[in-house]
């Protein structure tokens, strides 16, 4: 199928912001706008944003990246995922203005740019899907207890920490030091203060469209958000709506840094994004 590339330059607040459009010759009537995660711009890393977004529209659907204020080629000061909503209702404006037949549309979003998509995606009627790819719900106490568990406990697995040990080539009472911080942090009472993970609950909760969620299965990111129905029930029943659906790619790092990884998760979204 042929497809296209076109520049894009709009306003946001007094500054030029930069994207791409991906438009499909028989472009659907549903788009998919991606969020890069900080520090990140509309490229991503191993170029993914690049590849995703054409794969997309090699199957119908336009797609739109981007970079908010401060990132790449767009002007302002860099900001974090906390104040990119002006850039994200800037990005959608921009989006509907240039492809006016599209009628709904998709956040897809990587890292905190995901939890930034969540958090903007109730206040549009016209996004009507996220995919959130190793959402951000960092918090002091969660990172104690994923890297207590699925670092640690590993590490006592693997025969070259005992050999290390044994030949005295390992910084024993670092490490003690190191394991008795992170298990005060992991019994740490929470902060009274809505936390990262409530918040996103929160802006999941108000969302009334479809959620697709990719995590990758050798990331403690990841790992910690696979973490909260385990620990609260509010998110095992969230995650449990029929509208919510949540995959693992096993052993595949962050950023999804290798080609199979990429490939699935491609795979993944364009089935997904046409089942509804």
């Amino acid at each position: 199928m042929m497809t296209h590339q076109r520049v894009l330059r709009f306003r946001c607040q007094g500054c030029w912001l930069i994207g791409i459009l991906h438009v499909p010759d028989e472009p659907s009537t549903r788009g998919v706008l991606i969020v890069t995660g900080g520090p990140q711009y509309r490229v991503g890393s191993h170029r993914q944003f690049v590849l995703l977004a054409r794969h997309l529209a090699e199957h119908h659907i336009p797609v739109m990246r981007f970079d908010y204020r401060g990132m790449g080629d767009s002007e302002g000061d860099m900001r974090d995922f906390e104040s990119i909503e002006d850039d994200l209702e800037a990005a959608i404006g921009e989006f509907f203005t240039t492809m006016p037949g599209m009628k709904e549309l998709v956040l897809w979003g990587l890292c905190d740019g995901a939890t930034a998509a969540a958090f903007h995606a109730a206040s549009d009627p016209r996004i009507t899907g996220l995919v959130l790819a190793n959402p951000w719900v960092r918090t002091e106490q969660g990172q104690a207890r994923t890297t207590l568990r699925h670092y640690y406990l590993q590490r006592l697995r693997e025969a070259e920490f005992w050999r290390k040990l044994a030949r005295g080539r390992f910084g024993l009472r670092g490490a003690v030091n190191s394991l008795r911080q992170l298990s005060a942090a992991a019994r740490a009472p929470s902060p009274q203060a809505a936390s990262l993970p409530d918040r996103l609950h929160l802006a999941l909760q108000r969302f009334r469209g479809q959620v697709l969620i990719i995590l990758s299965g050798a990331d403690l990111g990841a790992r910690e958000f696979m973490a909260l129905p385990r620990q609260h029930k509010h998110w095992r029943t969230l995650l449990a709506l029929p509208r919510m659906r949540q995959t693992v790619i096993a052993n595949a790092n962050h950023t999804f840094a290798r080609q199979i990884w990429r490939d699935e998760v491609a795979d993944i979204c364009t089935k997904w994004i046409g089942t509804w």
